[in-house]
């Protein structure tokens, strides 16, 4: 009997690791034990020092670090191609970009070197670093304070300048994205400015590849228009799109070469 309550409390450290929040009545079902058994679990995982518990039963992990832009970079390198080269295709010569911080735009910013003219505000080091110099693409920094795991500006100067420009196309990243509550981050300075991002723009388009969806690795969210477009990968489940498109947002499926699925 320890060693099974030993399995099933390392198994719930597991799963917040790679879902973030749960409910003691989600584990109570998913283990098969009652709410009590798992109320006594959560509180052996805190005594830990491995959980944080939260209002309702639910916890939150204690620990787990943002990971720095270097560590995202080799992530799903192959699946982000094939977002940046489908919402590449997308764009319009002549038309003002917005790209938020993160790997997903900057592979974006990338495939967009070969498009012009066009006009690119960003938010983030990586898409600066992909467009500068070039002849027939206009980059707009619109500053802030730089966050130094994301190589992105946030911020009231960063808010302050989108508050006065609109844009064709807004793309942004996600550290999770879930139907019900939108895009995850780490800091609230981030979601505040998504939700300006997404208000400020004609388009909005979300690039997550597969292990993004429905993943809740910390406690800022930026709700999610309902006309907005959620671009992700392949190996994404029917049911991981499903929960989006019951809440009738639209999901566009990519291959590698950015060909669509569905």
């Amino acid at each position: 009997m320890p060693r099974e309550a030993d399995q099933r409390r390392e198994a719930i450290l597991e799963l917040a690791h790679t879902t973030g929040l749960a409910s003691v009545e989600e584990l109570s079902l998913r283990f098969d034990v009652t709410p009590s058994t798992i109320r006594r679990d959560l509180a052996r995982l805190q005594q830990a020092g491995s959980l944080a518990r939260t209002y309702g039963g639910a916890m939150a992990i204690n620990g787990r670090p943002e990971s720095s832009l270097r560590e995202r970079f080799g992530e799903a390198y192959e699946a982000k191609r094939g977002l940046a080269r489908w919402a590449a295709g997308q764009v319009v010569t002549g038309e003002s970009l917005l790209l938020d911080a993160g790997t997903s735009t900057g592979a974006l910013a990338h495939e967009l070197r070969r498009m012009g003219p066009l006009r690119v505000s960003t938010v983030g080091l990586t898409a600066l670093q992909e467009l500068a110099g070039l002849e027939d693409v206009e980059v707009e920094c619109l500053g802030g304070i730089l966050r130094p795991v994301s190589l992105g500006f946030v911020g009231p100067v960063t808010e302050a300048a989108l508050e006065r420009r609109t844009f064709d196309r807004t793309f942004l990243g996600a550290d999770g994205v879930t139907a019900e509550d939108g895009i995850c981050e780490a800091d609230e300075r981030q979601t505040r400015l998504k939700e300006l991002m997404m208000r400020r723009s004609a388009h909005v388009y979300v690039l997550a590849h597969a292990a993004k969806l429905g993943r809740r690795p910390f406690h800022a969210w930026a709700p999610l228009p309902d006309a907005c477009t959620l671009v992700t990968d392949e190996s994404a489940t029917q049911a991981d799109v499903a929960a989006f498109t019951r809440r009738g947002i639209e999901v566009v499926v990519v291959d590698s070469t950015g060909q669509r699925r569905s």
